[in-house]
Parts: structure tokens; C-alpha cells; sequence
């Protein structure tokens, strides 16, 4: 007799997957295997769960009211097996993490290294990207926020705000003037991230002691990737707004030159954030007090409610 939750979960990964073969590919065992776990779910339900043709393979109307409950008993028993973890202390598993591009390679990666280095029975699963990541619908534990954060069911731990600086090429400097003021950045070439689509991201905000000035920047280059955004400016093409991390090597070498030394850059506000049934497993809840102890202001735990992060 086949274990009802292996059952479950070969088919929750295959339909999820669209076919036998990729769920094979997943849960490293064969398609017939595969296949024969969703039979026994469906010889003891009496009813199909899935549309097999040899193109394709669709949910029934049970099938998709099962995949489901499936999912959440999955993620309730894997909480129930995580108490004795919790108890013993222990952090070990594959912890599912995703963070912004830019800051998960330059800023990130050493505290990922030294975490693997300290906890050699845990694996982690890193995925870098900028668009918007579903931490439920897409199985992750962790995520890193970078910019105002909605309200969620999530738990969120505040860290340090991402630091930003201005800079650009000598070069450009040169042949275009060094902006005193941030109101002279109007009749610069401001480089953009492709990413600003709101007219509120066009605005950069500098800080002179408890003094904001704001000014609205144009681009009429704008970039998806903050090492081509860089290159733009290492050409001379504009004056870039980046992350320090990120910026400081060009800026040591003297390749980029800090523009409006005398006033603070922009920051963007940063989280971590994970589901509350995931706090408690000793991978993570090690994983989180690493992250706050290289990022983060001692600071408390905060619950946001709304379901828009």
C-alpha cells in the first residue's frame, strides 16, 4: 500500500508540472512511479483527477478542488514533522530563499557562504530576481524586499535601509559640469532602472542633516540590469543612482567619481519576510538571526495583515 502523502505530493508536483515526466525529473524517481501514485489516489477516490491524453494532461473539476486540500495538508505535515527539529535545535533541510538581483550578488552571497559554512547540514536554494515573488503559490521560505512594503499575511523583520549612492564617470563630469545641488540633476542624463514605471521612483530625495530635497530626474535610458545600468555609466553616457555595495569597486578604482558628496543619497526600506508557519524550523529561524546580525537594526518581529505584499 502506497503512503497517502507521498501519494499527495507526486500529485500535487505533477500537476503543477503539466506531466508525469517533469514530476519524475522533481521527486528524482521514475514517471511510471509517478503515475502509479496518482492511480492509487484515484482507486481510493473512485474518481479521475486528472485528463491524460498524449499531448497533454488537464485537472478535473475534482481533481482541482483535491489539488488544493492536497497542498495544504502537504504544508501542515511538513510543520508537524518540523517540531522535531525545533525541539533538538538542529537547523538541517533545503531552505527555498529569493532575493533582488543586484543585492542577492553583491550584498548577499557572503552571508549565504558563511551560513552554509556554519550549518553543514543545511542546503540552500537561492533564487535572484526582481519581479514580484509569491512565497506561498511558489514554495518559498524567505524573501528579500527591497522598497515600501504593503501590508500581508506575511511576517516581516525590518532590516537596515539598502544604501544608494550617486556617481558618475569622470569623463562625464568633465564635458557636462559637477552638479553643486540636487536641483541640478534637471539638466543631467540620470540613468534609470527600467523598473521605475511610477512618476514617484523618478523623484530622488537627498538629505542635508534634517533638510529633504527632491528633485525629478528624466532618463532617456533605461535598463533592466544594474550591471549594464553601470557600464552605461562607466561610458559616460549619465549619472547613475545604485546600490553601494554594488557601486563601491568602480568607485575605489576612481572609474566612477561620487557626485553630491556633501548630501545623503536616497535608501530604500528592506525586509525579510517569510509565512508565519515557517518561523519556528530551526534552519530558518537560525537563517533570519544570521541575516539580522549582518543587516538588520535590533528591532521586533512585525505582523502585517493584508494580502498585497
Amino acid at each position: 500500500m502506497m503512503d497517502r502523502l507521498s501519494s499527495m505530493n507526486a500529485f500535487v508536483i505533477a500537476a503543477e508540472l503539466g506531466s508525469y515526466a517533469r514530476a519524475a525529473e522533481r521527486l528524482n524517481m521514475s514517471a511510471q512511479m509517478v503515475a502509479k501514485h496518482v492511480a492509487a489516489l484515484e482507486q481510493r477516490l473512485g474518481a479521475r483527477l486528472l485528463n491524460r491524453t498524449t499531448r497533454r494532461q488537464s485537472l478535473t473539476e475534482l481533481g482541482s478542488a483535491y489539488y488544493e486540500r492536497c497542498k495544504h495538508i502537504l504544508t501542515e505535515a511538513e510543520a508537524a514533522d518540523s517540531l522535531a527539529q525545533i525541539m533538538n535545535d538542529t537547523p538541517r533541510g533545503k531552505l527555498k530563499i529569493t532575493a533582488p538581483v543586484t543585492f542577492g550578488s553583491y550584498s548577499l552571497m557572503p552571508l549565504v557562504t558563511a551560513f552554509l559554512r556554519d550549518n553543514p547540514d543545511v542546503n540552500i536554494d537561492l533564487h535572484l530576481t526582481d519581479r514580484f515573488v509569491d512565497l506561498v503559490e511558489e514554495g518559498y521560505e524567505a524573501a528579500f524586499r527591497i522598497g515600501p512594503l504593503a501590508t500581508t499575511g506575511l511576517t516581516a523583520r525590518p532590516l537596515a535601509p539598502y544604501r544608494l549612492v550617486v556617481c558618475a564617470a569622470p569623463v562625464y563630469l568633465a564635458t557636462r559640469g559637477i552638479p553643486l545641488r540636487p536641483a541640478d540633476l534637471q539638466h543631467h542624463e540620470c540613468l534609470g532602472y527600467v523598473f521605475w514605471s511610477r512618476p514617484a521612483d523618478r523623484e530622488w530625495v537627498f538629505y542635508q542633516g534634517a533638510v529633504s530635497h527632491k528633485v525629478q530626474v528624466a532618463s532617456r535610458l533605461q535598463i533592466n540590469e544594474s550591471r549594464a545600468l553601470m557600464s552605461a555609466a562607466l561610458d559616460g553616457f549619465g549619472i547613475v543612482l545604485g546600490p553601494e555595495d554594488f557601486l563601491r569597486p568602480a568607485l575605489d578604482r576612481g572609474e566612477l567619481v561620487r557626485v553630491l558628496p556633501d548630501f545623503d543619497a536616497p535608501s530604500r526600506p528592506m525586509h525579510l519576510v517569510y509565512t508565519a508557519n515557517r518561523q519556528r524550523t530551526a534552519k530558518l529561524r537560525r537563517f533570519v538571526e544570521a541575516v539580522q546580525e549582518r543587516f538588520g537594526p535590533a528591532c521586533e518581529f512585525s505582523n502585517l495583515t493584508d494580502a498585497t505584499c
